[in-house]
């Protein structure tokens, strides 16, 4: 039986010279593969258990040029946001009265009918287009309301545009002195001073804003006008 054992340890011995070979290539004092626990082989099913060993000199681990990277990045990143910010950044939309179009004027029993066209201009300096939602027009005469309109549904103004829209006041003047004054066949110049008092209901951006405007213009109420004139 001891010949036996000595006989196999002889025939095992170059397998464990190549084994010791194998181990020796892992550290220099002939540690064991941490991975192949000591066999040289791989089990299996814990093939994504290796570990690998990198050198602290490897050039892996240190890129070239990170700060130039992150900085150039955080330039990239602040110039979209203040691109994102300079066209979304909310501006004025403006409504001016342009002129008068036309008056057309009915006389009645104490009391004068008038119809005045007006024309208005809306500037939008926004890069985004700006739906107009509302529009409330009333006029008076010495402080005193003879008519008001209302225009809805308008049209949405594109980016960086203007658009001009008409709208018809009717005007009722029942004050016998001022009947009296349009009526007069004895004086020649007719002329009221109408205050227009505009209301815009806008919206843009996902908010909604009003504008407001307050302006005087002239017009003669003794008979039809239909050339235009500027609002004064």
């Amino acid at each position: 039986m001891a010949s036996e054992h000595s006989r196999l340890d002889q025939m095992n011995e170059p397998e464990k010279v190549k084994s010791l070979k194998r181990l020796s290539s892992y550290g220099t004092l002939g540690d064991a593969c941490p991975t192949c626990r000591g066999t040289g082989r791989i089990p299996r099913g814990h093939q994504d258990q290796l570990v690998a060993v990198i050198p602290c000199n490897d050039k892996r681990l240190k890129p070239r040029r990170t700060k130039l990277y992150v900085c150039v990045s955080m330039a990239l990143c602040l110039f979209l946001c203040c691109l994102i910010l300079f066209f979304l950044f909310p501006r004025s939309v403006s409504l001016s009265p342009v002129s008068v179009l036309s008056v057309v004027v009915y006389f009645a029993p104490g009391a004068v009918q008038m119809e005045v066209t007006n024309l208005i201009n809306v500037v939008n300096e926004n890069f985004v287009p700006v739906q107009l939602v509302e529009l409330d027009v009333q006029g008076l005469v010495s402080h005193v309301v003879m008519g008001k309109t209302k225009l809805s549904n308008m049209s949405a103004i594109s980016s960086r545009s203007q658009k001009s829209y008409t709208y018809r006041l009717d005007l009722s003047i029942t004050d016998q002195g001022l009947s009296t004054f349009c009526q007069s066949s004895e004086i020649n110049i007719h002329t009221l001073f109408l205050e227009l008092q505009m209301t815009m209901n806008i919206s843009y951006l996902s908010h909604t804003e009003q504008l407001s405007v307050d302006t005087f213009e002239y017009i003669d109420c003794g008979t039809n006008s239909t050339s235009p004139h500027p609002v004064r």
